[in-house]
């Protein structure tokens, strides 16, 4: 039985193809797949032992999450923003954010506060632990379940267009030991939401700030495996 096979058990609808998303969107966080690395499938077919075709929907799900670019000419690679590219995103998520914590300010429930609250808690459990890429991963989360709460969906896919590309430029530009977002901002910006009033828009925009200015202008200088190196085939 091959990868390709149809009865493969790594073919399974949604197990496979959330196995190869996870594990290549950690990588590429993690900084084990460098920026304008290429992502061949049958590379990654080998080293995942898929079929072509689970490779193909993970990466065309990276692509719509805007994790990797995705060109019919160049295929699939890991994309690059640079420092530059971080103030134009860090503008859109204020003028989005800042708006979402203000509707919200003095209008969460209790169990939606609490909801908040376990994500911050996941957050400085995963940054304890040095889990960067789910620190990064929970931070988003916890941007996006207010986008969630605000109920306009267009905030949200504003939001969720944003939120790869920053995780990007927090792991290629923020220095080792940095956390994700400054946590105690998420507890204070928790404390604002519960209460209306402009201080939670404030916050968020303090927050953002905070967050624009850990990334230093250049990525810092750190060693990045050939994570294909092991599956490719030797030069004739």
């Amino acid at each position: 039985m091959t990868p390709d096979d149809p009865a493969h058990p790594d073919t399974a609808p949604g197990t496979a193809t959330e196995r190869v998303y996870d594990s290549l969107y950690t990588d590429i966080l993690e900084r084990r797949l460098a920026p304008g690395t290429r992502l061949r499938e049958e590379e990654l077919a080998a080293r995942f032992a898929v079929s072509r075709t689970v490779i193909r929907q993970a990466l065309h799900r990276l692509a719509q999450d805007q994790v990797i670019e995705l060109n019919h000419n160049r295929g699939a690679q890991v994309p690059a923003p640079t420092r530059a590219d971080a103030a134009h995103v860090f503008d859109a998520r204020r003028v989005v954010e800042c708006e979402i914590a203000r509707r919200l300010a003095g209008q969460l429930t209790a169990a939606q506060l609490g909801q908040l609250q376990a994500l911050v808690d996941a957050e400085a459990r995963a940054d304890t632990l040095g889990d960067r890429s789910a620190a990064i991963r929970l931070s988003g989360e916890f941007h996006r379940a207010l986008a969630q709460m605000c109920g306009n969906p267009v905030f949200l896919r504003l939001l969720e267009g944003l939120l790869p590309t920053t995780s990007l430029l927090m792991a290629l530009y923020q220095p080792d030991g940095t956390p994700a977002c400054v946590l105690h901002r998420h507890v204070e910006l928790i404390s604002a939401l519960g209460r209306p009033g402009a201080a939670a828009a404030t916050e968020m925009r303090r927050h953002l700030q905070e967050i624009e200015r850990s990334l230093n202008p250049l990525p810092p200088v750190r060693p990045v495996r050939d994570a294909f190196k092991a599956y490719r085939e030797p030069a004739t």
